[in-house]
């Protein structure tokens, strides 16, 4: 058993920044409790970010817990694994204690909504097997009908 607290000091981690469109910072939880089963983040979008396009290769959980954010989600069109079109199927607005979740390889983006605040959640990344990666497949794209590569 592992105890620690999400409020911890200087434990902010930088995210790679082509996975985002604006600043994003998190905290790594799964490591503080040495869990093993599953990633857990605990994700700051700054004001109006969010992620890019992706889908995981597990199943999702996110709890929001400050501001305004938005899940949507994704259809593919077309067999490319680079380049193909999409259409927005879903919006799913997220408040302060909303938990949503997300089938594994469901194309997908989620953040902040306002451009004017900041918004926040914990990620919960469930490994599809047991003792391997959790594998992302990050995507550029123009969230309308566009992919146009891998990142």
């Amino acid at each position: 058993m592992n105890k620690s607290n999400i409020h911890g000091v200087n434990d902010k981690r930088n995210v790679n920044p082509s996975w985002f469109t604006n600043k994003t910072w998190m905290k790594v939880l799964s490591e503080k409790i040495k869990s093993k089963d599953q990633d857990i983040y605990h994700v700051h979008f700054e004001k109006g970010s969010r992620t890019k396009l992706h889908s995981h290769d597990g199943n999702q959980v996110l709890i929001a817990t400050k501001g305004k954010g938005s899940l949507e989600i994704f259809r593919k069109y077309g067999s490319s694994k680079t380049n193909f079109k999409i259409k927005k199927t879903e919006t799913i607005k997220l408040n302060e204690g909303d938990i949503v979740h997300i089938p594994a390889k469901t194309l997908h983006t989620h953040g902040s909504v306002d451009k004017k605040k900041e918004f926040a959640h914990i990620a919960i990344n469930i490994l599809a097997k047991k003792n391997m990666p959790y594998k992302t497949t990050w995507y550029e794209s123009d969230f309308k009908t566009n992919v146009s590569e891998i990142i």
